[in-house]
C-alpha cells in the first residue's frame, strides 16, 4: 500500500510544481501585458485571468492538497519516518512551499484587482525560489540525510545566481531593442 501512495505523492508533486512554476509564468505575462496600449492590455489581462484562474483551482491547489493527503498518508503507514531528522528539514521546506502557494493565490487576487505589485523582474526572481525548495526537497528525500543536502542547494544557488544574471542581460537586450 506504501508504494501506492507514494506513487501518488510524486505524480502529484509534479503536477503541483508544474502550476507553480507555470503560474509564475503567467503572472509575468500578465504584469507586461499592463504596458501594452488598450485594447490589447484589456483583452491580454482578461485572458490571463481565466487562465490563471483555471491552472490555480483546477490542477495547482488540488495538486497541493493530494500531496499533502498523500505525504500524512505515508507518515501514518511508516511512522518510523518520524524518526529521521531529515523528514523534519524536508517537512520545513514543504511547509515553505505551501507558504510560496498562498503568496502565488494572494498575486494572483491582486492582480484579478488590477493591483500589479510585483515588477516582471521581481517575478522572475520569484520563479526562482521554487526552484530552490524543490532542489532541496528532492536532494532531502534522495540522499536521507539532514545535513548533505545543503551541498545540493549550495549548488542551485549558484545555478539561481547565474540565472539571474542570465535575466538581467536579457532584460538589457530586450530594452536596447
Amino acid at each position: 500500500m506504501y508504494q501506492y501512495v507514494l506513487a501518488i505523492h510524486i505524480i502529484f508533486v509534479v503536477c503541483w510544481m508544474a502550476g507553480l512554476f507555470y503560474i509564475v509564468r503567467l503572472f509575468i505575462y500578465h504584469r507586461e501585458a499592463q504596458d501594452k496600449p488598450e485594447p490589447a492590455r484589456t483583452i491580454l489581462s482578461d485572458q490571463f485571468e481565466i487562465i490563471e484562474k483555471k491552472l490555480w483551482w483546477i490542477i495547482a491547489t488540488p495538486s497541493m492538497y493530494f500531496v499533502i493527503a498523500a505525504g500524512a498518508t505515508m507518515l501514518h503507514l511508516n511512522p518510523a519516518l518520524w524518526k529521521m531528522p531529515w523528514l523534519h528539514v524536508k517537512l520545513t521546506f514543504v511547509i515553505g512551499l505551501i507558504i510560496y502557494h498562498f503568496i502565488c493565490q494572494k498575486i494572483m487576487k491582486q492582480m484579478a484587482k488590477g493591483v500589479f505589485k510585483w515588477t516582471s523582474i521581481q517575478l522572475r526572481l520569484w520563479n526562482e525560489l521554487a526552484t530552490i525548495i524543490l532542489f532541496a526537497i528532492v536532494f532531502l528525500v534522495v540522499l536521507k540525510s539532514a545535513l548533505n543536502w545543503i551541498f545540493g542547494v549550495i549548488g542551485i544557488i549558484l545555478f539561481s545566481l547565474i540565472i539571474m544574471s542570465a535575466v538581467k542581460i536579457y532584460k538589457y537586450f530586450r530594452e536596447k531593442k
